[in-house]
């Protein structure tokens, strides 16, 4: 939960004072409300067990984990406490779950390539949720997960998903939507046995205000990040920015999806390094004859030696499966994509079926640097309460990283998926 020193701080008390004034002044969705004597608990069960291998030319790697959670959620009235709890453990753990050196630690394993799903048990969120009619206000250790999840994320293609202790706030006024969130520490994916690593303390503010006009929505977003440990200054960052999408009609039920995102990101609080460095995005996909095909450009700018960082990220999102970019090189990343994907119907022994497939070309920002190229490919579908995954990645490597070739599989089970 969130410590009692932390809230002393002048960006704390700043931040929860505005979510308290924000509180029934607000204009948020309405919920139904449970009457006020009536408390209900619903159970929160979920598994999912995944084998993963990577090949490269000198390291390699093989890992079978199994990730199980287990929680409740007990509501009254418009009041809810969420507790859950989650734990990895790994039948076959030839891989090296740190990519960084952990001394002492012996899934700290060098001599093979990095699968990031260390063996662990915690608590995973512990939280108490408001709704009023007009917002909501959570507190305590939560998931957040804002818009693409490009900035902010859980994390959650990995086992044990990114958390943070933090205060949130929610309303709306009209057809303005407001987002803000002061966090206190970073739960990061790496677990109990990570050292310093498994959580990241300091001062972090998400701030958004997005509206929606007929087919148009668009954001506005602030990301205050000031680290307090050592080794995680060099990532402290202030970023200003926003996007804009679009559904635009184009005849039929047919409609050409448009996103263009801009963002501005500088050095911020004791972060040693000066620079400013921008970040774009642009995209456009659409159906047709049943396959959903997209095209787009991502770039994370660099200056003075130092490139656009989104460390809170679900990074696994963007730039390619293999995951070679989870840093931003110092020159930048340009990343040029397209896309194609269909979900067939009809095919009762595989319900849900879908294939996607996906190339990436990478070169560096600045310095026009031929980083490599990548493609990717995936199968899922639904067996009975189990969901089912194929996924494949195969990164060619030119001007960065090595030949990196990922296969996945990966079997799912849930009583009663997550609220929140």
């Amino acid at each position: 939960m969130i410590a009692c020193r932390n809230l002393t701080r002048p960006a704390g008390r700043a931040a929860i004072a505005a979510l308290l004034l924000a509180g029934p002044t607000g204009t948020a969705l309405a919920q139904e409300s449970h009457g006020p004597d009536r408390i209900t608990v619903t159970p929160i069960v979920d598994a999912r067990l995944r084998f993963e291998t990577v090949d490269q030319p000198v390291l390699s790697a093989d890992a079978l984990t199994l990730r199980v959670r287990g929680g409740v959620e007990a509501r009254l009235g418009d009041f809810s406490l969420l507790a859950e709890a989650e734990a990895t453990i790994a039948p076959v753990d030839d891989y090296n779950a740190f990519p960084f050196a952990v001394p002492g630690s012996d899934q700290s394993r060098p001599a093979h390539a990095l699968i990031a799903d260390p063996q662990n048990a915690e608590i995973n969120r512990l939280q108490l949720h408001y709704r009023f009619r007009d917002g909501a206000v959570t507190v305590g250790r939560q998931r957040i997960n804002l818009d693409d999840q490009r900035w902010v994320g859980s994390v959650g293609w990995r086992q044990n998903v990114q958390t943070f202790d933090a205060v949130r706030g929610e309303a709306r006024l009209g057809p303005i939507s407001a987002d803000l969130t002061y966090a206190i520490s970073q739960r990061t994916i790496f677990g109990e046995d990570a050292g310093p690593r498994t959580e990241v303390d300091g001062d972090f503010v998400f701030a958004g205000l997005s509206a929606r006009q007929g087919v148009v929505q668009g954001k506005l977003f602030a990301y205050l990040i000031d680290f307090d440990e050592s080794f995680a200054l060099a990532n402290s960052s202030q970023t200003y920015g926003g996007f804009v999408t679009a559904a635009v009609p184009i005849g039929g039920d047919a409609r050409l999806n448009l996103r263009a995102s801009y963002a501005r990101q500088s050095d911020y609080g004791r972060n040693p390094f000066d620079f400013a460095a921008d970040y774009w995005a642009l995209e456009a996909g659409t159906s047709l004859a049943g396959f959903t095909l997209a095209a787009g450009f991502e770039q994370l700018g660099s200056d003075n030696g130092r490139a656009v960082q989104t460390p809170m990220a679900t990074l696994h999102r963007f730039n390619g499966w293999a995951d070679m970019f989870l840093t931003t090189p110092p020159n930048g990343l340009n990343d040029y994509y397209v896309s194609v994907g269909r979900t067939f119907e009809g095919v009762r022994l595989l319900p849900g079926l879908n294939a996607n497939l996906a190339f990436h070309q990478f070169d560096s920002a600045v310095g026009g640097i031929d980083y490599g190229r990548e493609w990717d490919a995936s199968v899922g579908f639904r067996a009975g309460p189990f969901g089912v995954l194929l996924k494949f990645a195969d990164y060619d490597a030119q001007g960065f990283g090595v030949d990196t070739r990922k296969v996945w599989l990966q079997l799912e089970w849930s009583l009663a998926p997550p609220r929140r």
